[in-house]
């Protein structure tokens, strides 16, 4: 399901989401956005299959449903949206193209251990991935898809058996290690010179994570350096992990804030799933991020009947007062949705603003005694 979160936040509970999206066979544990085409969604399921959706049309226009043998881990877009790679229970880490449908390369056996992978594209083109090894020891390493034979980097960490999830800022190439359970949070800096993963330091932490958010780098504040924040998963809660480089000058510090990719989409759907590709609009951070105003997604059902048939002259005519009935009493019933929807919203908003008179008149009435 998709939703649209409103303008200015939530005010009431969503409860009718704006497309639901129909394909996959079995439970859905994972969904990504296209980093630069507008409304293009990917989903891996436990039917092993991956789909690529036009959420503008609610259309499931890409189904790759017989590359993996076993559950995907996790699926990553590339830089530029034009290739995903994949961890899989198999052992073996996909990078594909989805429209041409076909891996471009793959490694069998990227990590020997049994438990599971995690692979990110980093911003050159290169792979990073963390598993165990044979020995139950955690490893990291890194891969470049042109020649996947050996990694570029190994690195073995420690025997403790969370799984390392990577989190990764293509701004500044560090990669941040949250190990599920874990109470400590590590980071490394990505360069082109050996080791090639260097490791930088550790956030200790006294609670052990059950899982990790990130903050996108425009939601970040550049007046007190900071460049990174986390949202950890406690049992009961969710807490701000705030990282920030000690700087004495209070100016803006362009080398921790390079031209960072910003919310706007640089290609729409249709065009994307064309062949064309296009690097991430950039936006400065100079003065703080101002967000533009929320585009809403309009989500139009294509008509069946819209296609033509491709046969004689003859058909054509027959079909042709039988699609413009039907596609006038679709497009009626879609009005009246809509205007039932939005009544349905005003007599909900009215609902909460009676609760909330009522309150406060008993308030008023409490502070008059």
């Amino acid at each position: 399901m998709v939703w649209q979160i409103p303008e200015n936040g939530l005010t009431l509970s969503l409860t009718e989401p704006v497309v639901i999206l129909e394909g996959h066979s079995k439970r859905v544990g994972i969904v990504a956005w296209h980093p630069t085409a507008r409304n293009v969604l990917l989903s891996a399921g436990c039917d092993n299959a991956i789909i690529i959706w036009n959420v503008g049309t609610g259309e499931a226009l890409i189904n790759l449903d017989d590359m993996h043998s076993d559950m995907i881990y996790n699926v990553s877009w590339n830089r530029n949206g034009s290739l995903i790679c994949t961890a899989s229970k198999d052992k073996k880490v996909r990078v594909i193209d989805p429209r041409k449908q076909e891996i471009v390369a793959e490694k069998e056996k990227a990590h020997e251990g049994a438990r599971p992978m995690r692979a990110i594209f980093l911003a050159d083109g290169n792979v990073f991935t963390t598993g165990f090894s044979r020995m139950s020891e955690r490893q990291l390493a890194l891969w470049n898809p042109k020649n996947m034979q050996e990694p570029i980097a190994l690195h073995e960490m420690d025997t403790s058996n969370g799984v390392l999830l990577p989190f990764y800022d293509p701004d500044t190439s560090i990669i941040y290690l949250c190990g599920k359970g874990d109470s400590s949070i590590r980071y490394f800096e990505i360069t082109d010179e050996s080791p090639y993963v260097h490791y930088l330091n550790t956030f200790s932490s006294k609670e052990p994570q059950r899982g990790m958010g990130y903050m996108p780098k425009r939601g970040l504040d550049v007046n007190k350096c900071e460049i990174a924040r986390f949202f950890k998963l406690h049992e009961r809660k969710c807490e701000p992990i705030i990282m920030t480089v000690p700087r004495k000058s209070d100016l803006f510090q362009d080398d921790l804030y390079p031209d960072t990719a910003g919310p706007e989409a640089a290609l729409e759907a249709e065009e994307w799933f064309e062949g064309k590709n296009a690097d991430p609009i950039l936006i400065s951070l100079k003065h703080g991020y101002i967000p533009g105003k929320n585009r809403d997604l309009k989500v139009v059902k294509k008509n069946i009947l819209d296609s033509k048939p491709t046969a004689n002259k003859k058909c054509d005519l027959i079909s042709v007062p039988k699609k413009t009935t039907d596609t006038a009493s679709v497009q009626n019933e879609a009005k009246l949705d809509e205007i039932l929807k939005e009544i349905k919203s005003i007599k909900d908003t009215i609902c909460n603003q009676d609760e909330r008179i009522s309150k406060l008149e008993q308030q008023m009435a409490k502070i008059a005694a």
